[in-house]
């Protein structure tokens, strides 16, 4: 099969931001809802901007308002995530890294409460200012504390204002930093003593907080029992489906670098061994049957979509202007190979077997092997 090379003698726009919050990359989306709620005279959630019916449509789409899919995978995970938030406690997202776990945290923050940038990343230096609150040191030396000084946290916000909060990778943080959250989800208030003994922040209706933790990270800073029980928790899992899996990253490189019109080609069949290895390698076992040893490095659909794009512009700007099986290879390269020796001896033996024996057949799998071969020696 040949394809004709795409001409692409202009450069695109540059976007205003690279990546625009979920809020404002699909505003329309989010008000044609809004108007289907309006329409149909939804009862909505106290606090809530959509009524959970649109909530869960912006998730997983509905063609007939013309709303697309953005999360693939489970849908029933996302009923039950929806459900988790219109309740008590709050929503905590585990799963393997990769799983598209903090996409759909904002998406459900911006669909629920019009706004997903309320957010605490955590890692080892995050703080318990970062979680409840802050001060303007010069403000504070000059006035004392005041409501002027104070300056609030994500969830300060969130709880004053009604809406969600999202806190990522908290796992990362120290637990002592993590339970500053049990009184918060339990009493739904944040003591604030230095503005006096009964001043404190009481949440409004539509505050909650979602959670993501990745399962790699078990053992880094286990969550307390405490702070468990104020979770629901929802397993986010890997995409299994071959075509599922291909639809989604051939969507996501559309939404990356813009129409087929406008990027080099990318076939499926070059699609599909992308995939193909990706899924090889993350479930231990080939499409043929044959076990093969899994890397520890992440192989993840979000991976996937990272080669697919870098494979993308590859051929745009280094090479014919189409994407072929050995651009992929080149990137599979960057993602699988991250300087672990033992990685490096398992994707060689893939190579050297699997990849090989594919190549005998298959004109792709001969151009992945070619380029590949000499990467991964």
């Amino acid at each position: 099969m040949t394809t004709e090379r795409n001409d692409m003698t202009t450069a695109p726009t540059a976007p205003a931001e690279l990546r625009p919050p979920a809020e404002v990359r699909h505003a329309d989306e989010l008000a044609v809802l809004a108007r289907w709620d309006a329409e149909r005279g939804a009862e909505l959630p106290p606090g809530w901007r959509l009524s959970p019916r649109a909530v869960r449509a912006f998730v997983v789409g509905h063609p007939e308002l013309g709303v697309s899919r953005k999360f693939y995978g489970d849908d029933p995970l996302v009923d039950r995530a929806v459900v988790s938030l219109m309740g008590r406690q709050g929503l905590m997202l585990v799963g393997e890294p990769g799983t598209a776990k903090s996409m759909l945290s904002e998406l459900l923050a911006a669909a629920v409460s019009g706004t997903s940038t309320l957010t605490i990343q955590g890692t080892a230096g995050t703080t318990e200012d970062h979680v409840r609150y802050s001060w303007n040191y010069a403000l504070l030396v000059a006035e004392g504390p005041s409501e002027r000084s104070l300056v609030p946290s994500a969830v300060h916000t969130g709880m004053r204002e009604g809406k969600v909060v999202r806190f990522e990778e908290i796992t990362r943080c120290a637990p002592e930093i993590q339970d500053t959250l049990v009184s918060i989800l339990s009493e739904k208030q944040l003591m604030v003593p230095e503005l006096g003994s009964e001043a404190r922040v009481a949440a409004r209706p539509g505050f909650n907080v979602i959670g993501t933790a990745n399962l790699k990270d078990r053992g880094v800073h286990e969550m307390s029992a405490a702070l468990k029980r104020r979770f629901s928790f929802e397993t986010v899992a890997p995409v299994r489906d071959r075509e599922f899996e291909i639809e989604l990253v051939e969507r996501q490189v559309e939404a990356e670098l813009g129409p087929a019109g406008q990027r080099p080609p990318f076939s499926r069949d070059v699609l599909e061994v992308l995939v193909t290895v990706f899924q090889d390698l993350r479930s231990g076992t080939t499409r043929e049957g044959a076990p093969v040893k899994r890397p520890e490095t992440v192989m993840s659909t979000a991976e996937a979509v990272n080669v697919a794009v870098a494979a993308s512009l590859e051929a745009r700007y280094l090479g014919d202007g189409v994407v072929t099986a050995a651009e992929v290879a080149r990137q599979v390269a960057g993602v699988a190979l991250k300087g672990e020796e033992e990685d490096a001896r398992r994707l060689r033996h893939y190579v050297d077997n699997v990849v090989r024996e594919r190549a005998r057949h298959d004109r792709r799998w001969k151009e992945f092997f070619a380029a590949a071969e000499p990467l991964w020696r």
